[in-house]
Parts: structure tokens; sequence; C-alpha cells
């Protein structure tokens, strides 16, 4: 293992300023216990095309994809991710080497005037590029109009103040990490199920390299476990980013409470399935609340999804 006699790890991390926060974050942590580290900014395909919904850029792994091959190449040591941008199915030669502790797994939703959801008048204008924010808006307020909303965190908060948006929705654990106290209200997770993973931060490393054995020792053993339920739940279902999907397991004394759900494109269709699991069972419990949930409808509102906006991507291309 790499210590504070020798050359550091590169950490290669997106130039945002909530990536730079969050890779800044693991370098501080590995510095207290003695590893070296240095950053090394890496544009990535979700950087360059801010111009475009998620959907249309090229498959799932936008923001993930160009650190990948970097590590690959043996140009950087460390990756430092939002778990919930990582796809499920990954190069072999790489392993999620740590998952932290998981910060707010919730949606915030932003308004000018502290409005909540409920109160915003009719038609209101919600920005979001997220397709499971977007549904379930639609079913919770089906009035609303829905537009897209890309751009980091500054631009994004600009566009609300400049009236372009009546509100927008956010992601908590990234206004937390950025250390922005604003007023707004967060959202129900049980009407707004979160994405898999949201709210936690990975750290990628090669394989059995010394990066890997270094930052093991940055993994929180519970959050590690509640993300990989919901990954198992999505690994299941398909259609990454193509589908609004919403899985979201948190430990609940000696059980672990797990809400996930599917719906249609309009928020009209939804199934969901809400239960306390055993921790001990974990695995084969997600396998079946992941089959369950596609039998019961679900897999075929992810035919759908992937259809609407594999055709929409198309013509963007």
């Amino acid at each position: 293992m790499k210590n504070a006699s020798s050359s550091p790890f590169i950490i290669g991390t997106r130039g945002s300023k909530l990536a730079l926060a969050q890779a800044n974050l693991v370098s501080g942590l590995l510095a207290e216990k003695g590893v070296r580290t240095e950053l090394k900014i890496i544009k990535t395909s979700g950087d360059t095309f801010t111009d475009r919904p998620l959907y249309q850029i090229a498959g799932v792994g936008a923001f993930v994809r160009e650190i990948d091959d970097r590590m690959l190449s043996g140009e950087i040591d460390i990756g430092v991710h939002s778990m919930k941008d990582v796809p499920t199915e990954r190069p072999v030669e790489l392993t999620i080497a740590a998952v932290m502790k998981r910060d707010s797994p919730y949606d915030f939703l932003l308004t000018r005037d502290g409005t909540k959801l409920k109160d915003l008048p009719d038609r209101a204008v919600i920005g979001t590029t997220s397709l499971r924010r977007r549904s379930q808006l639609l079913r919770f307020r089906p009035d609303l109009e829905i537009k897209d909303l890309r751009g980091n965190i500054d631009t994004r908060l600009r566009k609300l103040r400049e009236g372009q948006y009546d509100g927008i929705l956010l992601a908590e654990a990234g206004l937390e990490r950025m250390k922005w106290d604003i007023p707004g209200e967060r959202l129900n997770p049980d009407d707004f199920v979160p994405s898999a993973n949201q709210g936690t931060v990975v750290i990628i490393t090669r394989k059995d390299s010394d990066a890997e054995k270094a930052v093991r020792q940055l993994d929180d053993e519970n959050t590690r476990i509640e993300t990989r339920i919901e990954r198992i739940i999505i690994g299941i279902l398909g259609g990454g980013c193509l589908v609004p999907i919403g899985a979201f397991a948190r430990t609940e004394g000696d059980k672990i409470h797990v809400r996930t759900e599917v719906l249609s494109t309009d928020g009209k269709r939804h199934v969901k399935i809400d239960e306390f699991i055993n921790p001990a069972e974990y695995e084969y419990e997600a396998k079946r609340i992941g089959n369950e949930l596609k039998q019961r409808g679900g897999g075929v509102l992810v035919d759908e999804a992937v259809k609407i906006f594999a055709a929409k991507r198309g013509k963007h291309g």
C-alpha cells in the first residue's frame, strides 16, 4: 500500500463543484489515514453535452465511462462518483472498493418563495431531467409542466431565480455536500421513492490494487448492503436511465425497509413494493422483490419506457 513516503494515488474526478467536493472529501479522509492523493480533472460525455437530457447521450454511464477508461489505462488509480451514476454492469477489471456512508437519499424541491409542491399554482413549471422524478411529479400533480433542467447546481439555481422555472427538483445530498443551506421541501419517500443509490458516494479502483487496499477502510457496511439491494432490483428490471424507477433500502432496527417502484412515463400507472426484509437474506430478498416487481407489471412499464426514450435519443443522435 502506498503511504506518506511513496508516490500519491491519482484520483480522477469530474470538474464540477459537486464532483470536486466529493473528491476532496475522499482525499481528506484518506490523508487522515496516512494515504497521499492528487486530483486529476477529467471531462466526461455527461459534462460535454449539457444541452441534452441524459437519455439522449450515448447510454448509461455518461459521467463515469471516461474515468473508467483512464483507470484501465493506468493513468489514474481512484475514481470518485455519485453511486447512482455508476452503471450496474461494470468492467471486470474494476471494483467498487468503498461505499461511503450514505448522505440524504431524498429529493428536494426548491422554489423562489418556499412554496410547497402541493401549493404551487396550476400548470406550474418544474425543472428536472430525471425521468423518475418527472413521472412521480406527474402522478402527484398531473397539471404540472415538467421541463428539462441540465447544468451544474449554480446554473440550475440561476435559472430558478430568473423565473425560467417555478421550482426545481434536486438531490438533497448534493446541496448538503456543497454546504448550501437553502430553504425548500424534502419530498416524502413514500410518494417520491428515490433513485437507487441516491446520496451515496463510491470509490472505484482496479481490482487487487494498492489503491483498493488503501480505500477499503472508508467502506460503510450498512450502506454497502442497502445500495446492493437497490442495485440488484434495478439490475433485474433493466433499462438504466431510460426508465422511471425508484429503489430505496434503509436499515430500520433489525430489518431493512425496501421501497421500490416502476412508473409509466406519464405517471398514470405504477407498480410498487413496500416491505421489510431480513438483512441476513438480503441478496435472496432483493432478487425476489426485483422479480416480483417485474412480474406484476414493472417489466411491461420498463419495456414501454425504453422504446419511447430510445426512439427520442435516436432522433437526436
